[in-house]
């Protein structure tokens, strides 16, 4: 079977990637339906989250088996598939890799024997004490690379002890982000770290409970919202239900960038729905940084919510000036070099009619590079546009993400080493304008004391060791 490249779909440019999350997971306890279906479609909801690897464990009651390969939801599972995995319980995950490397030894779920039997668990976050946690297993122990596996090898290796004592002992020696999914043969479990720093979700079947890392994926199966799964709180699920332990004091630092960028607009985080918030911070832009245009324009589709509300707050008329072609996210095809010399083309073209001779307002989320920007605002020249002014909803990004999500490296970010005038030459706009860290975050309507805002202005709510921390740290140590 093909698989996927490994390029998130809405790419617009291979060297000037999107941040990427970690991955997304899904858990699910419903004896008498259909689990592996469930979590399918629950990975498929969460997909935007990691198109590297996906997999997908079950059991019912007497032993689990897992699937997993390389490529999207879509490509690793068929119906004969997940025809083969039956039972009363499963977990799902989808990967792009934050530590390890992209290969199918790192896909999730990982699966490894506990005194009792089996235990699977699948990881959305970062970790960054992974190397001292490396330290307390037998040499030996773990094939793969990945935080994930070490956590896995952890949780399995305590005679003795239930899985459920096992990580409420483990858990607090845990430094990083981390929002887990795991299972033994017969109980579904799911955990937060202490900050809450990616999201996880629980719901309510008729005959049975979800837990997600958005709820856009309890809704695509069915599943009523009941709550988010609190920072530091281990859930407990089986027939007798859902039962909660605290592992940790709540320290909330959510990211700030999910409402940017990473979780889908038709989710809700902390009670308020994305869609809102970055339609709310697209009007706190155009107050922030208002400039006479003929139109309004987002680049597709990251930044239309914040270009619909740009437009509501200036009066100026949205519209679309860029069409996307969705297809061409995953080609294994290598262009030409005289395609290649189009770029950005094979995904993006401007519709002529609608911009020429218009003063543009461009909106985007984010600005990692800015090769992107760079190459639609020539674009959108050659088509006729008389100015084109750029706006990002987003503050500069100019810190690395080491709680899960892979940006660049503080000297590959353009913010990084840029003031915001350079960047606007660099990218040849005759205006550039960054919503400031305060509008986003009064958008979110969450105070800033609750926030992970690392990756704009540099202070890490979990203090970082450099040396121990980074995608490739247990390649190296091996």
């Amino acid at each position: 079977m093909l698989k996927g490249d490994g390029r998130l779909g809405h790419d617009l440019d291979p060297q000037d990637h999107a941040p990427r999350d970690a991955c997304g997971v899904f858990g699910v306890w419903a004896p008498g339906e259909d689990v592996s279906k469930l979590t399918y479609y629950g990975l498929y909801a969460l997909q935007h989250r990691g198109q590297e690897s996906a997999g997908i464990a079950v059991s019912e009651g007497s032993r689990i088996l897992v699937y997993k390969d390389m490529g999207l939801v879509a490509q690793v599972f068929d119906e004969s598939v997940l025809g083969t995995l039956r039972g009363h319980l499963a977990i799902g995950h989808c990967r792009y890799s934050t530590t390890g490397s992209s290969v199918w030894e790192n896909a999730q779920p990982t699966l490894s024997s506990s005194d009792g039997g089996g235990l699977a668990l699948a990881h959305n976050g970062n970790l960054i004490n992974t190397p001292e946690l490396m330290a307390r297993l037998p040499a030996g122990t773990i094939r793969a690379t990945t935080d994930t596996e070490v956590l896995t090898s952890l949780l399995a290796r305590d005679p003795g002890t239930s899985i459920e004592d096992a990580a409420a002992d483990l858990f607090p020696k845990v430094k990083g982000a981390y929002s887990l999914v795991f299972m033994d043969e017969k109980t579904l479990y799911a955990a937060r770290d202490p900050q809450g720093i990616r999201p996880l979700v629980l719901g309510r079947l008729e005959r049975g409970w979800v837990v997600a890392s958005e709820t856009a994926a309890l809704d695509i199966v069915g599943a009523t919202f009941l709550r988010e799964i609190e920072p530091g709180e281990l859930l407990t699920i089986d027939e007798r239900g859902v039962r909660s332990r605290r592992f940790a004091l709540a320290e909330p630092k959510g990211c700030l960038f999910e409402y940017v960028y990473l979780a889908r607009p038709d989710t809700t985080i902390a009670g308020r729905g994305v869609q809102a918030t970055r339609v709310e911070v697209g009007r706190r832009l155009a107050h922030e940084h208002p400039i006479e245009a003929d139109l309004v324009i987002p680049t597709p589709e990251s930044g239309t919510p914040a270009a619909i509300g740009y437009a509501e707050a200036s009066g100026i008329p949205y519209g679309q000036g860029l069409v996307k072609n969705s297809y061409v996210g995953r080609t294994f095809i290598q262009p030409s070099q005289t395609i290649r010399q189009l770029g950005i083309r094979l995904k993006l073209n401007p519709l002529r009619e609608v911009i020429a001779g218009k003063r543009l307002i461009v909106v985007d989320d984010s600005i990692v590079r800015g090769n992107t920007q760079r190459a639609i605002v020539k674009m959108l020249r050659e088509a006729g546009a008389t100015e084109v002014h750029v706006r990002i909803s987003s503050p500069p990004v100019s810190w690395p993400c080491f709680y899960g999500i892979d940006f660049a490296t503080k000297a590959e970010l353009i913010a990084g080493s840029k003031e915001v005038e350079e960047i606007r030459e660099s990218i040849g706009a005759d205006s550039l304008g960054f919503i400031s860290l305060e509008g986003l975050t009064e958008a979110t309507t969450l105070p800033a004391d609750r926030l992970c805002r690392a990756c704009f202005n540099g202070t890490y709510p979990i203090p970082i060791d450099r040396d121990n921390v980074g995608k490739f740290v247990l390649e190296a140590k091996a």
